[in-house]
């Protein structure tokens, strides 16, 4: 069987997601390629080395140039910060080699257009780890609307709720804080949570035509780590926007890190004109359903427990009425992606799904800064 050396670059919370997902796809799902945990790079030495014998990568090194530039890595993973992605995704395509990246694609369309156009211009697979499209429960409201059980779209509605950034004494930037750092994550909450938002109803419902959006920086100015100086702060805290999708329906969309006692509260609902569905990820394996179609007697929502054989991907898993969780997620697009890739294809969400998605967070930023309403670019 053909081996599939992955070079991973990065080893924080991604990493050790990704790295699950290497190790356990090929346990339970039939891969058509063995994959090989080649190498590992980060650039502190004590601890990528820690990384790679935790584990079992073959090597580790701390320039990811090494890794690309290496000719027995056939797979490139970037789970590094946002402000690495671009480089990373085009030198790794310039090379020859398969692209995973991490969410967002780019800090912003611009560089998720180079990217785009790089990695289709070497002809290479690549995706874009949006995990939640393969939570099974998801996976299948996606079934339902492509088999037209929702019957035409009117709503959608999505949101994802955090509190851990409320503390005004919790600096921004460098390891572990620099998702709060505008020149290394682009964005907050937008970039972050919306992005998953985003990127899951455009997959369930199409594109976003228009979007008119605010949000707001509760706290203006943190200490940063790198400098020690108390420096403005220069993502959003909170964002919330409309939108127009292609299809003629509507939506809401909400993020923040201030909403106290939600961990990571994304719930999404989509209504149609036969039936709604309703997803929770606290609650990750129901759907809650309702059909117009039932007899009125005994017409309600169904919560859907989504474990059994016949439904997305558990047939892989454990015995029906067992649940799987969050890690698993990526055990699936992983597996997908080795299966893609297999037959020379991208698996989506490619990195044309991920710039989509990076078109809609550029409007909703713009949009928040003009108070108009913004029409979405096409990728």
């Amino acid at each position: 069987m053909k081996q599939l050396n992955i070079g991973l670059v990065g080893y924080g919370f991604m990493g050790r997601t990704h790295s699950n997902a290497f190790l356990q796809a090929p346990r339970f799902f039939d891969l058509p390629w063995r994959p090989v945990l080649k190498a590992v790079a980060a650039r502190n030495e004590e601890r990528v080395k820690k990384f790679a014998e935790n584990w079992g990568y073959e090597s580790y090194v701390t320039d990811w140039r090494d890794l690309v530039n290496r000719k027995d890595i056939d797979v490139i993973d970037i789970a590094s910060p946002n402000d690495t992605h671009h480089d990373i995704a085009i030198a790794a395509a310039k090379a020859g080699k398969m692209v995973m990246c991490e969410k967002p694609l780019g800090r912003n369309a611009k560089e998720a257009l180079a990217m785009t156009d790089a990695v289709e211009k070497a002809g290479v697979p690549n995706t874009v780890w949006y995990n939640y499209r393969r939570v099974p429960a998801v996976t299948m409201i996606k079934q339902l609307i492509d088999e037209k059980k929702l019957g035409r779209i009117f709503h959608y509605r999505a949101k994802f709720l955090q509190d851990w950034t409320i503390s005004t004494d919790l600096p921004q930037g460098g390891e572990g804080l620099w998702r709060l750092d505008v020149a290394v994550a682009g964005s907050g909450v937008t970039g972050d949570l919306l992005a998953h938002n985003i990127d899951t109803a455009l997959w369930l419902n199409g594109p976003i035509t228009e979007v008119t959006a605010m949000t707001e920086t509760f706290i203006k100015e943190r200490k940063h780590t790198l400098t020690g100086k108390v420096e403005p702060v220069g993502i959003d805290d909170a964002s919330a926007f409309l939108a127009k999708f292609a299809n003629g329906s509507l939506a809401m969309f909400e993020a923040t890190r201030y909403a106290r006692g939600h961990k990571a509260l994304y719930t999404l609902e989509i209504n149609g004109e036969h039936a709604s569905a309703f997803w929770d990820l606290h609650d990750l394996h129901r759907i809650q359903y309702f059909d117009h179609k039932d007899e009125g007697r005994v017409r309600g929502w169904r919560n859907v427990h989504v474990t059994d054989g016949d439904q997305p991907y558990m047939k892989h898993w454990w015995v029906p009425g067992l649940q799987i969780g969050y890690e698993h997620t990526f055990t699936h697009q992983f597996a997908d992606f080795v299966q893609a890739a297999a037959n020379g294809k991208s698996l989506p969400p490619t990195f044309r799904d991920g710039l989509a998605t990076d078109h809609v967070t550029d409007a909703v930023l713009k949009s928040a800064k003009s108070r108009q309403w913004e029409t979405v670019a096409t990728a």
